[in-house]
């Protein structure tokens, strides 16, 4: 389970065309998006929590995430994560404006 207080923000998301070696030998080029994206929590016991053991949580966030993009997208989606703490960032109306989140009045 995913702790409350995250936010996600993808830093990077560019498409390229990549070159596919087929059985019968043509060579084709399909496109293909590589997304890095950064899970930001707001303490430091929450990002054990979203990593996990072993980074098997992020191993499983990471899978259904990917899977979840290539659906979207309707091609192969590779995905690199991080986590990082911010603390208290709900709290910050300069913080969640640059999440993308409307302020608070």
């Amino acid at each position: 389970e995913v702790p409350h207080g995250i936010a996600v923000v993808i830093e990077k998301f560019h498409e390229r065309q990549r070159t596919v070696k087929q059985e019968n030998g043509t060579v084709i080029k399909e496109p293909i998006i590589d997304i890095e994206a950064t899970i930001v929590c707001e303490k430091e016991s929450h990002k054990g929590i979203i990593i996990g053991k072993n980074g098997s949580m992020l191993k499983r966030i990471g899978t259904l995430s990917r899977k979840d993009a290539e659906t979207l997208t309707e091609c192969r989606v590779n995905l690199k994560l991080w986590v990082k703490v911010r603390k208290e960032w709900r709290d910050s109306d300069a913080q969640l404006r640059n999440f993308g989140y409307v302020s608070r009045e």
